[in-house]
């Protein structure tokens, strides 16, 4: 039988760690070398982002975080960097951690509530 959104997003959520708003926002107050991965589509990206956020669409994650892929991202070598994920309102996200653990990366958190729940609490935002 297929799964449906709600189906996929569960057992997504069931295998990831998942941090709210207030404990994204702390680590990034921190510094350090968490990278915020945005999963957004470009234009997304381009209305407003979190500070120093780099951005990867969904749909490309996989050549660019692939060990094996001529397309992989510079940002995604190490697989044992912190990284956050967000996208609008988190379920690509928590599906883009799913990915990113099943290909190596040990240290994933998807933001739960995306971007939105982060303008919604007036955190910083870049553009």
């Amino acid at each position: 039988m297929a799964k449906g959104m709600k189906e996929l997003l569960a057992e997504a959520r069931a295998q990831i760690s998942e941090i709210d708003t207030t404990q994204a926002s702390e680590i990034l107050e921190r510094g350090g070398d968490t990278l915020f991965l945005d999963v957004r589509e470009p234009e997304e990206f381009g209305s407003g982002h979190l500070p120093g956020a780099h951005p990867v669409p969904r749909g490309l994650l996989e050549p660019r975080a692939a060990a094996d892929s001529p397309a992989r991202d510079s940002e995604l070598c190490d697989p044992e960097r912190a990284i956050v994920v967000y996208c609008g309102t988190g379920a690509r996200s928590a599906l883009a951690a799913v990915t990113l653990e099943e290909l190596g990366f040990s240290n994933v958190s998807s933001m739960a509530g995306g971007i939105q729940t982060w303008q919604k609490e007036s955190r910083p935002i870049e553009y």
